[in-house]
Parts: structure tokens; C-alpha cells; sequence
């Protein structure tokens, strides 16, 4: 199924899910490994600890997140697929990343970590069948969005990542290579 046949785009996701092609999930799910495939390690290795403004996150923090996120929502995506109705508890992103002490970890560990719960991600999306792809469910705050949608809502917010990291993060790179020339 194909980005278009959501029939009811998620609010707060929208977001996440607009920065995706309208292709088939499965494509979709493909394109984003590949793209975590081809991360440039070496300038995210480059800004080390570094954040562009107080109480960011470094860039170890935001692969953390990715991780964290897909494993939540992959949860979600069970329990709404299998039909289950109660409300899904909050997640808290802020607290996970504070307790998760991503920076003791190297980008190339947290990035092997990502590219195997991506591939898991894939593999509980093929096991969807067409009828559990459209179910749907509710997230904390009664918000209702489909299986098929959060199929692309993780792509898409790794795509929101990148580009923050793209356009606020990898600028601090020629900073760093100014103060120590």
C-alpha cells in the first residue's frame, strides 16, 4: 500500500509522514535503510559532543532517539495490528534520552544497533496483512492513526532528524575546524 491510501493523515505525525514519497510502504521502509546505510559516519563522528544551542541533543542522543522511537511505535504497531483497543502509554522522549547515556556509546555501535531494529521494523511490516495495515488504534492523548501510516511516520522521522542534523548540527563542523586552526 502506498502513502496515499492513508485514510486519515495523524496529527503530530503528519509531519514525519509528509517528508516520504508516495510510494509503497515496503519501498518507502527500503529507501530509509538504505539512507541509514549511507550515513556520513565521519561528520557525525566529527561533532562529537557536541549541540547547537543549550539542552539539545548531541548526535549520539538523536540515533538513541530513532532507536527508542522505532521500538515504541513497533509495539504500537502490534498491539493496534492484533486489534488491541486500549490507549498506548505515553512515551516521553526527553526522559529516554536522559536515562540512556548514548554518549558512553560510539556512532558506529549506535548506528549497527538502528540498522538491525530498521530491519526488524521491515520484517513486522511484511508480516502485516492488508486487513491489519489498516487498522488503527490510539495513542496517549486519543489521537488515532493506522498501522499503515506509522509504516511511513518512521522513515519520515528520520528524515526530520537528518535534516536537523543536516541544517543545525553539521554547520558546527566548520566552527570546530576555524577555533582549532
Amino acid at each position: 500500500m502506498q502513502k496515499s491510501a492513508i485514510s486519515k493523515m495523524p496529527e503530530y505525525f503528519d509531519r514525519y509522514i509528509n517528508l516520504t514519497d508516495d510510494l509503497s510502504f515496503t519501498e518507502v521502509l527500503q529507501i530509509s535503510l538504505e539512507e541509514l546505510e549511507n550515513l556520513p559516519v565521519a561528520q557525525w563522528k566529527a561533532l562529537g559532543e557536541e549541540i547547537y544551542a543549550p539542552g539539545k541533543w548531541t548526535a549520539k542522543d538523536i540515533l538513541q532517539h530513532m532507536i527508542d522511537t522505532e521500538r515504541v511505535f513497533s509495539y504500537r504497531m502490534t498491539a493496534f495490528s492484533r486489534g488491541d483497543s486500549q490507549k498506548m502509554l505515553a512515551f516521553d522522549e526527553d526522559l529516554y534520552a536522559n536515562n540512556a547515556d548514548a554518549n558512553r556509546r560510539t556512532i558506529e555501535d549506535l548506528l549497527a544497533e538502528l540498522i538491525l531494529v530498521r530491519k526488524n521494523y521491515i520484517a513486522l511490516y511484511a508480516s502485516f496483512s492488508p486487513e491489519m495495515l489498516l487498522k488503527s488504534g490510539q495513542g496517549f492523548n486519543g489521537s488515532e492513526y493506522s498501522v499503515l501510516a506509522m509504516a511511513f511516520m518512521i522513515p519520515g522521522h528520520q528524515r526530520w532528524h537528518f535534516n536537523i542534523v543536516k541544517e543545525r548540527y553539521f554547520p558546527l563542523l566548520a566552527e570546530l575546524k576555524n577555533q582549532s586552526s
